[in-house]
C-alpha cells in the first residue's frame, strides 16, 4: 500500500483518474479515502490510497498521521504542483526533492528574521528507486515528450510565493540557497512520516509556475493540470516499484496500544498439515500476528 497525498483539487483528478478499480473509503473522521491499483505495462500492480489534504502544512500533516495510522503503508508520497526558483526549470518538469525544507521557522528581532531551519532528507530506498526510474522512458506515456526529472530541495512554507522581490524569495536565496522549487505542504507531511517510525516519505511536485509574479498566467494558460499530470504519472510509477511484495494496506487494529513500543510489522503465517509448525518453541515474536492453522484431513 501506497499512501498518496494532494493539495488541491486539480492534483487529486490527475492521480484519481489514472487509478483502476476505485473505491472509498470513510475515515472515522470524515476524511475520504480513494482507493485504487495502479497497474504498469509489465503486469505489477500496487494499491493506492488517495487523499486531498487541502493547502498548507498543518493540514498535510493531519491527513499523513490519519493515513498512516490506517492503512501502515509501505511509503508516503506528497504529489502536486509548486514554483520554481531556478531559470533552468521548464513548466511541467517534475522535482523529486531530496530534501524538504520548513523554512518558515524561526525568530524575529529588530535586526531581521533568525532561521530556525528544519529539514527531512529523501528515504534511501525511494531515491534509490526514483532515479532508477528516472533513468528510462517507461514511466511516461509518449517518451518523446517526456519531462525532465530533477532531483533537488524543496523549500515549504505557508504561503503563495509570488514575486522574485518577495521576502520570503531573499530569505530562501539567504539560507535555503539549494532549493529549487517552493511549495506549501511537504513539510507536514514529512514530520508525521517521522514521528510514525519513519514512514519512507517523499514529494513529488510538477513546476507550474516560477514564482516571478506571473503565477496567474501560466495558471490561465493550463499549466496547473500538465504539471500535476507529470507529477501523478512519476509518482505513481514509482509508487509500482516501492510496494513490490507488500501485504499492508489493511486498516490498523483498534485494539490496545502496545506498552513496550514493541510492535513490529504485521505477519499472516499459514500452516497446512497436522504436524507443520507455524512458530517454534523458545522463539521470540513481536507484532500483530494472524495465524490460519489448517488441519489435514484425516
Amino acid at each position: 500500500m501506497i499512501v498518496v497525498l494532494v493539495a488541491l483539487e486539480v492534483e487529486r483528478q490527475e492521480v484519481r483518474r489514472r487509478l483502476l478499480d476505485v473505491r472509498v473509503e470513510r475515515h472515522e473522521a470524515g476524511t475520504h479515502f480513494d482507493m485504487g491499483v495502479v497497474r504498469g505495462r509489465d503486469g505489477r500492480s500496487a494499491r493506492i490510497a488517495l487523499a486531498l489534504a487541502g493547502r498548507g502544512s498543518s493540514a498535510a500533516g493531519v491527513i499523513a498521521e490519519r493515513a498512516i495510522s490506517r492503512y501502515q503503508p509501505r511509503a508516503v508520497l506528497f504529489v502536486g504542483v509548486a514554483g520554481g526558483l531556478r531559470d533552468w526549470l521548464a513548466l511541467g518538469d517534475v522535482v523529486v526533492a531530496t530534501k524538504i525544507y520548513a523554512y518558515h521557522g524561526g525568530r524575529s528581532e529588530d535586526a531581521g528574521f533568525r532561521a530556525y531551519p528544519q529539514a527531512w532528507n529523501i528515504p534511501h530506498e525511494i531515491d534509490q528507486a526514483a532515479r532508477h526510474l528516472a533513468l528510462g522512458d517507461d514511466w511516461f506515456p509518449e517518451p518523446q515528450r517526456r519531462p525532465r526529472v530533477h532531483f533537488e530541495p524543496v523549500a515549504v512554507g505557508e504561503v503563495v510565493v509570488n514575486g522574485r522581490d518577495a521576502p520570503e524569495i531573499e530569505l530562501l536565496h539567504k539560507t535555503y540557497a539549494d532549493a529549487v522549487a517552493v511549495e506549501m505542504e511537504s513539510a507536514g507531511a514529512a514530520h508525521a512520516g517521522h514521528v510514525n517510525r519513519t514512514v519512507p516519505t517523499a514529494a513529488i511536485r510538477g513546476i507550474s509556475d516560477h514564482a516571478g509574479g506571473r503565477k496567474d498566467h501560466t495558471d490561465a494558460e493550463g499549466w496547473q493540470p500538465v504539471a500535476a499530470a507529470n507529477a501523478a504519472t512519476f509518482a505513481l510509477a514509482l509508487a509500482l516499484e516501492l510496494d513490490l511484495d507488500d501485504d499492508s494496506g489493511t486498516p490498523a487494529s483498534t485494539g490496545p496500544a502496545d506498552p513496550g513500543g514493541t510492535a513490529g510489522p504485521r505477519y499472516t503465517v499459514t500452516s497446512h498439515g497436522e504436524n507443520s509448525p507455524a512458530i517454534q518453541q523458545n522463539k521470540t515474536t513481536t507484532g500483530d500476528i494472524h495465524l490460519d492453522y489448517r488441519r489435514g484431513a484425516s
